[in-house]
């Protein structure tokens, strides 16, 4: 049995600039040790709801540079450097936040640095040819360089982590191909408190960044096919041209306001995922509402839907069977009460009580933070 002892704890995640999933799941994170100093590339308090203003944080040098959430992907060949630069106290064990750069920080030998991973870095694996996509075809060329530098980066960065925490089972994988680490499987947190059970309209409702990748288009024609009112919450790069093609027979609301969007989940007949993500953190959100899904059967969903039960999956990217599903699925019959069990499993507290487990099972301790005099002389 781990002893208990008080050790220094430090966290780490790849920039704080606004409040998206893998932000919300380093709140939780930074929740589990209050008095943790907290180290980023880039900060930015206002576009994270001062969610940290209380906290201690360290930014690296990138911080004189004019980078925000607009370009600060601009600066991608800089952050490898940058997050090895960053001025990290001595601590005895780092929780890293990385869906790109956190779990490259370079930490003491006898530091426990323990990663939870969102996703290795998208733009050099699995996603590189997206990137070059966003870009004019003369610029390419470079970027392909740089992300392959990156890469090279990246794999050795991996060799340094203690130990790999995976949000999930597609996560796990992807380390172990790209990084050959093994990782445990901790679900991200949903704050399942935030929603209920309400009296559901008939609009479908997706909750998305409006990206190509994401997958609008194919959920939008579904929902045309099978003549089902539907409401799009988000911006991104696509939406201009999604208005033109579906702005006849979709509602797209942009961004919303926390309440507002715990409202429209309440009253969605259905919520729709038509692309792969990691998790899906939206569609958890969808059933703590007791709203059903229907979503490509693949990545996340195949961890928190369960068919005939909290949902319907589709095969990934097969308009025909989303509209099928949309159009012949009585989801009425889904039992709200049980789709909202389903969500509960997904809970923030469920969520820091597996991570501070495996934490203090890896240290061999059960971590505690210094006293509050001794936190505030370090």
């Amino acid at each position: 049995m781990a002893g208990r002892s008080r050790l220094s704890v430090g966290l780490v995640h790849d920039y704080l600039l606004v409040m998206r999933g893998a932000e919300r799941s380093f709140a939780a994170i930074a929740d589990c040790w209050p008095s943790a100093k907290i180290y980023t590339l880039l900060y930015d308090e206002a576009g994270t709801h001062k969610r940290f203003a209380a906290r201690n944080v360290k930014i690296s040098y990138l911080r004189r540079l004019p980078l925000h959430q607009q370009n600060f992907r601009r600066a991608l060949p800089l952050y490898p450097r940058a997050i090895e630069r960053l001025p990290i106290d001595r601590h005895d064990v780092v929780v890293s936040s990385s869906s790109a750069f956190a779990h490259g920080v370079k930490l003491a030998p006898e530091t426990v640095h323990v990663c939870y991973c969102h996703s290795p870095f998208r733009y050099a694996w699995h996603e590189r040819s997206r990137a070059l996509s966003e870009l004019p075809a003369p610029l390419r060329p470079m970027l392909l360089r740089s992300l392959q530098r990156i890469r090279g980066w990246d794999v050795q960065a991996a060799q340094a982590v203690t130990h790999y925490v995976a949000n999930s089972a597609v996560t796990r994988l992807r380390i172990q191909e790209f990084y050959a680490r093994d990782a445990t499987v901790i679900h991200p947190p949903v704050d399942v408190d935030r929603f209920s059970i309400g009296r559901p309209a008939d609009y479908a409702l997706m909750v998305t960044e409006i990206v190509r990748h994401k997958r609008v288009d194919v959920a939008l024609e579904a929902a045309r096919r099978a003549r089902q009112p539907i409401k799009v919450v988000g911006t991104g790069p696509d939406l201009v041209a999604l208005r033109a093609q579906f702005g006849d027979s979709a509602q797209f609301l942009g961004r919303v306001s926390d309440a507002e969007l715990t409202r429209l989940h309440r009253e969605a007949r259905v919520f729709l995922m038509a692309n792969v993500e990691e998790f899906g953190i939206a569609a958890v959100e969808a059933q703590a509402a007791g709203r059903p899904v229907v979503a490509a059967a693949a990545g996340g969903a195949l961890e928190t839907v369960v068919p005939g039960e909290t949902g319907v999956l589709v095969p990934e990217d097969d308009v025909d069977a989303m509209a099928e599903a949309l159009r012949y699925t009585d989801f009425d019959r889904f039992n709200p009460e049980t789709v909202r069990r389903n969500a509960e499993r997904f809970s923030t507290q469920a969520f820091q009580s597996r991570l501070r487990a495996e934490v203090d099972r890896l240290t061999g301790h059960a971590v505690l933070e210094p006293e509050p005099a001794l936190a505030r002389a370090a």
